[in-house]
């Protein structure tokens, strides 16, 4: 009897990120899962659909776990593992590079092992196999649909503007995995944060000074048809008390702003949001600290050649 490797945790997640959005995901990941991502890949026993985050890229739900492949297709047999409709993906986890003729000799051992009718084209089930140090991991595998993707095709977006992956991410950070948690989003722009958290059946409202842009953001939700949750209004009159704040502060290319004001939309923010994820400019860590709040996490996300610091608050 073979020594089989043992993995407390029952998922496998595989990320993706470009070098500028390194930090982003890394933070993304850490308040998903409340541990650090080191690897491109990361083992919890917290399930997140992949397609809620932009970086998660697949997920397997750990059936087997092998020191060799063939201990892998071992424990297939052993278990006479049957499905109807299948297939076998081998799953990049770790940037190694395998060459096709390699992968598909892989998927096919593994397949052939598989009692029942294998379906190339529109399976019902993916079954994936991966490699990571020292181990193989066999089990079904859920790929990101990427359909957040679509809001990048709205009728109104401004160059400056946050990405869509951005926000989605962002909204991530604020919310963790309490999905009933109320959000706010003060200064909403085109709506961007608004939309990637309704897609995710968060409940948030937004608020946009700026009656020209808020329109905007009125049209582009009822692109997608979603409910307005915007009010065209001063977010100093907002009475509501709300659990976390998403404030991408605005910086005075559409809208005229001073330092002062910023910090005073800080200190609105204070006011109204237990918690607060800002995205700035600039180092802002002096004013935000100024106005009570505790900064839990930082890091940077650049476009362009604009970089952008995002604190985490409380």
């Amino acid at each position: 009897m073979f020594n089989i490797p043992q993995i407390k945790e029952n998922y496998l997640y595989t990320t993706n990120y470009s070098s500028d959005e390194e930090s982003l995901c890394k933070m993304e990941i850490k308040c998903l899962f409340n541990k650090p991502l080191n690897e491109k890949h990361l083992f919890s026993n917290t399930y997140i659909n992949p397609s809620r985050s932009p970086f998660i890229k697949k997920c397997i739900s750990i059936m087997y776990i092998g020191e060799t492949l063939k201990q892998v297709i071992d424990l297939i047999n052993r278990d006479k593992l049957t499905s109807i409709n299948y297939k076998v993906m081998y799953i990049d986890a770790t940037g190694e590079i395998i060459g096709f003729h390699e992968r598909r000799k892989i998927e096919f051992k593994v397949g052939f092992s598989i009692l029942g009718d294998c379906k190339m084209k529109n399976p019902e089930i993916i079954f994936g196999i991966t490699k990571v140090p020292n181990k193989w991991i066999f089990g079904e595998c859920e790929s990101n649909n990427s359909d957040w993707l679509l809001h990048n095709k709205k009728p109104f977006s401004y160059s400056n503007a946050l990405k869509v992956n951005v926000c989605r991410a962002l909204v991530n950070i604020a919310v963790g995995n309490d999905l009933n948690c109320s959000v706010v989003d003060p200064c909403c722009g085109i709506g961007t944060v608004l939309i990637e958290a309704i897609s995710m059946n968060i409940n948030i409202k937004g608020y946009e000074i700026n009656p020209c842009i808020g329109g905007n953001a009125k049209t582009n939700l009822k692109y997608f048809g979603y409910d307005d949750v915007i009010t065209i209004g001063n977010m100093n009159d907002i009475n509501n008390k709300f659990n976390v704040a998403i404030v991408d502060l605005p910086y005075g290319i559409f809208t005229q702003i001073t330092p002062g004001e910023q910090l005073a939309i800080i200190n609105s923010t204070r006011r109204i949001a237990d918690r607060m994820v800002i995205i700035t400019f600039d180092d802002m860590k002096e004013q935000i600290t100024s106005v009570g709040f505790h900064i839990d996490d930082r890091c940077t996300v650049s476009k362009g050649t604009f970089k952008r610091h995002i604190f985490i608050c409380s």
